[in-house]
């Protein structure tokens, strides 16, 4: 069940990858282009998004309990759009979904400059990790080096 609930959790984190962080990308580089701060209320809204959406993918990654499907299937696709990328540019932009909505702008950049690349490589981690495919029991605990009332009495 933890593993199926990690398929959904990973469509959410891609949600929020596609609409969060590239809607933050793409109002940050129009702030950037016109010379507007960051300490405006677009700039500190979209930094928000983008914190937000890191936070995000960090409890995944961090989070033992959580599946590691949670993650690294958005790594995954991430990686495996960045291939697309250096194998066919045209196709790999073709195939950003919405081009009409600013957060797929965003998105295209941040596959362009390398950025999903480089995302996709750190949520991939989990998948590597033996400990997290195991379900952790409520029985176990971390003390296992402290003598316990069974191996006193021996």
């Amino acid at each position: 069940m933890r593993h199926v609930l990690g398929v959904f959790l990973a469509l959410i984190i891609f949600a929020a990858v596609f609409v969060g962080a590239g809607w933050a990308v793409e109002k940050l580089t129009l702030l950037r282009a016109t010379g507007a701060s960051l300490t405006t209320p677009h700039g500190v809204i979209a930094l928000a998004a983008l914190v937000g959406v890191g936070l995000l993918i960090g409890i995944m990654l961090a989070v033992p309990a959580v599946s590691p499907l949670a993650s690294g299937l958005p790594g995954l696709l991430l990686l495996g759009w960045t291939a697309l990328l250096a194998v066919s540019q045209r196709r790999a932009i073709q195939l950003v979904p919405l081009h009409a909505h600013s957060f797929a702008v965003g998105f295209g950049a941040m596959l362009t400059s390398g950025v999903l690349a480089l995302a996709g490589a750190a949520m991939i981690v989990p998948l590597f990790v033996p400990s997290r495919w195991r379900r952790r029991y409520a029985g176990d605990d971390d003390y296992t080096d402290e003598p316990t009332g069974v191996g006193l009495m021996r």
